[in-house]
C-alpha cells in the first residue's frame, strides 16, 4: 500500500507553522532522569558504595545531554504550549538537582567522608520530592489541577530537608574537631541546595498550573 506524498500546500503550511514539540513529554522525561539520580543518591547514602557514586557521576553526564537537547528544542520551537520562560526554568532547575547530587558525592570522595544518618535522612526526603515532581510533570498536560498537589508535596519535602539540615548543623558543631565539622557542613549544604532547587522546580510547576487553569 502506497501513501500519497503531502501536497504542496501541506508542505508549505508545515514549514510556516511547524508542529509544536511535546514539551510536556520532554519535561516528564527529564524528571524521570532526576528521579533515577536521586534514587542512586539514597542508595549511596545507605551503603557508601563508591561504585554507586560513579553511577551518579555518569547520570550527571546523561542529565547534561537531556538538558542540552531540551534547551535546543525550546530555542528552535516556533510555539510552545505553555510559557517559554517557565519551560526554561523547569529545564535548568531539574538539571541543577542532578548537579548537586553529583557535587555531594564528589566532595565526599575528595574530603574522605562517609555517609552518615543525616545525609541519608536528607536524601530520603529529596527522593520523596523528586517522586512528586515526576508525578506532577507527568500529568501536567492532562490533569493540571492534580499536578498542583504534587508541587505542594515537593515543596513539603524541601521543608523537611531544611529542618533536617538545621538539626544536623546543631549536632555537628559540638566538640573541637573543627576541620571535620567544616568538611561535613559542606556536604550538608550541597544536599540543602539540592532541596532548594527541588522547591524551585515545584514553584515552576505550580506557576505553570496557575497559568493553565
Amino acid at each position: 500500500m502506497t501513501t500519497d506524498p503531502p501536497s504542496i500546500f501541506r508542505r508549505l503550511f508545515d514549514r510556516v507553522f511547524p508542529k509544536t514539540p511535546d514539551f510536556f513529554g520532554l519535561l516528564s522525561e527529564q524528571c524521570v532522569q532526576v528521579g533515577h539520580t536521586v534514587r542512586l543518591l539514597v542508595d549511596f547514602m545507605e551503603t557508601g558504595d563508591p561504585e554507586i557514586g560513579k553511577l551518579i557521576k555518569l547520570d550527571e553526564h546523561e542529565a547534561d545531554k537531556v538538558k542540552a537537547r531540551n534547551t535546543h528544542i525550546l530555542n528552535e520551537a516556533f510555539s510552545t504550549p505553555i510559557d517559554r520562560e517557565d519551560i526554561y526554568r523547569a529545564i535548568t532547575g531539574l538539571d541543577e538537582i542532578v548537579n548537586y547530587c553529583k557535587s555531594t558525592v564528589s566532595e565526599m570522595d575528595a574530603l574522605g567522608l562517609a555517609p552518615d544518618q543525616r545525609c541519608l535522612d536528607m536524601a530520603l526526603r529529596l527522593r520523596e520530592g523528586a517522586e512528586a515532581l515526576i508525578a506532577g510533570f507527568g500529568r501536567l498536560a492532562t490533569q493540571p489541577a492534580a499536578a498542583a498537589e504534587d508541587a505542594d508535596r515537593a515543596r513539603k519535602s524541601e521543608r523537611r530537608v531544611e529542618k533536617i539540615y538545621r538539626l544536623a548543623l546543631a549536632e555537628l558543631f559540638q566538640g573541637e574537631d573543627y576541620i571535620s565539622m567544616f568538611k561535613r557542613r559542606e556536604i550538608y549544604r550541597h544536599l540543602a541546595n539540592a532541596a532548594d532547587r527541588l522547591a524551585y522546580c515545584a514553584n515552576t510547576l505550580h506557576d505553570i498550573v496557575v497559568k493553565m487553569c
